[in-house]
């Protein structure tokens, strides 16, 4: 990496490109890339130095004789302009979990990983650090609401990072100490079944060396295969889950999510209330069940839910948080598919709701082959009994939302899934 001076990012306005793309700026880099779009995101990166193409074309590397490296995210086509001129200049290219994993595994590395739960977790394992003083560097794949930043720049051998499991990529990175949060079947344009998806955790923690831990819950079934044969210690975070302490963030599965935390904190021997502090400080991350505001003095949280499992954590969340109020789901599931594959599941999570309203899918990087809609969710879930209606832009739910609520019938508005669905959020509370 020393001999690295200029880094070219092909979709840099990404959660995971942009903290890794400050982490090589704060390193003395420099720093271009593009994407789609300008957005907040870009916006911040070029205030802090980095040159940003707002389009996607050929001409953003063919006139430029500097390039030491191209960083490119794993949602670009292998015939994508900027890759093709790169190859025909034969400047090096490697993907995001591949450059992280150059300068990550240089530092005494701490991964998280987990089908859901990873950003929370991995950013209150920063928490539980920086309280402590170890002065962690962090890239997580959200924005931490403590410092608005998906990047914190660390002086100490601490890193901690956020470890996708997506076409195995996080078997680039070898830490000292891995979190599995929990193991679901997700990513299913990649992987075959759960198994597969077992068997690329189970090659992660079996990286993991004598000297180091796994912090993960034994009990779950779909886990437990994954520890067979692993040299690490195994500390089990169930008996870590502490009901006394007060989070700001409600569920069950944040409770769990602090304790693989605490779990962590035990491991580095934090004192107790060092990692109690940290915790019951934590302030939350971007789009994770986090509030944007009132309209017609009813509560809007935004949060990243897109697999049934997070659904379900989510509105179990919101139910303990206004147990008396009437909970709104304004939804949009992200690519054709997982919309498919766990379509009954989606239903199913779905109608634990009172009203819900959907957004076409979200493709993504996707073909519709199986041809499944949301009208054909929105039926289904109807039919269990949950009323749901498909409409087509974020203005158009939030003015139906915004004219529906009742006062005398208080409720509670919960915006999930990771595509544009966001944008309902701000149309909202603006």
């Amino acid at each position: 990496m020393d001999d690295i001076k200029h880094i070219h990012f092909i979709g840099i306005g990404g959660i995971g490109m942009s903290a890794l793309a400050r982490l090589f700026l704060h390193d003395g880099k420099t720093v271009s890339g593009s994407d789609r779009a300008a957005s907040a995101i870009t916006d911040a990166l070029v205030h802090e130095g980095v040159q940003f193409f707002p389009t996607q074309e050929a001409s953003n590397i063919s006139t430029r004789q500097d390039l030491d490296l191209i960083v490119y995210t794993e949602a670009m086509a292998h015939d994508h302009p900027e890759m093709v001129a790169a190859r025909d200049l034969g400047v090096p290219m490697v993907n995001y979990f591949e450059a992280l994993g150059m300068v990550a595994n240089e530092y005494y590395l701490i991964a998280v990983a987990g089908s859901h739960g990873k950003s929370t977790t991995t950013s209150m394992v920063a928490d539980v650090l920086e309280e402590a003083g170890l002065d962690p560097t962090v890239i997580v794949g959200t924005l931490r609401s403590k410092t608005k930043s998906n990047y914190r720049a660390g002086k100490s051998k601490y890193a901690v990072v956020e470890a996708c499991e997506y076409k195995r990529d996080f078997l680039h990175l070898k830490p000292e100490v891995l979190v599995i949060t929990n193991i679901d079947y997700e990513h299913v344009d990649y992987y075959t079944d759960l198994a597969d998806v077992q068997r690329a955790f189970a090659t992660l923690a079996q990286s993991v060396p004598e000297g180091g831990a796994i912090i993960t819950n034994i009990t779950d079934l779909n886990i437990a295969p994954v520890l067979t044969g692993v040299s690490a210690t195994v500390i089990d975070y169930r008996p870590l889950i502490d009901l006394t302490i007060t989070l700001r963030q409600p569920g069950m599965h944040n409770r769990m999510n602090a304790a693989a935390a605490r779990g962590v904190g035990e491991f580095l021997k934090i004192e107790p209330a060092t990692i109690n502090d940290a915790l019951e400080n934590f302030a939350g991350t971007w789009r994770r069940f986090e509030y944007k505001g009132d309209v017609r003095n009813t509560p809007v949280y935004d949060d990243y839910a897109h697999h049934p499992t997070e659904v379900r954590a989510s509105l179990a969340g919101a139910r303990e948080l206004y147990p008396d109020r009437k909970v709104i789901v304004v939804t949009q599931t992200h690519t054709y598919s997982r919309t498919a594959e766990l379509f009954a599941d989606f239903v199913s999570a779905y109608a634990a709701a009172d009203q819900v309203y959907l957004l076409p899918i979200y493709g993504a990087r996707e073909e519709n082959v199986s041809g499944v809609t949301s009208e054909q969710l929105a039926e289904a879930i109807t039919e269990k009994g949950t009323p749901a209606v498909v409409m087509q832009t974020a203005a158009g739910i939030a003015q139906t939302v915004r004219e529906s609520l009742n006062e005398s019938e208080p409720a509670v508005i919960l915006i999930m899934g990771a595509g544009d669905v966001t944008q309902v959020a701000g149309e909202l509370t603006k």
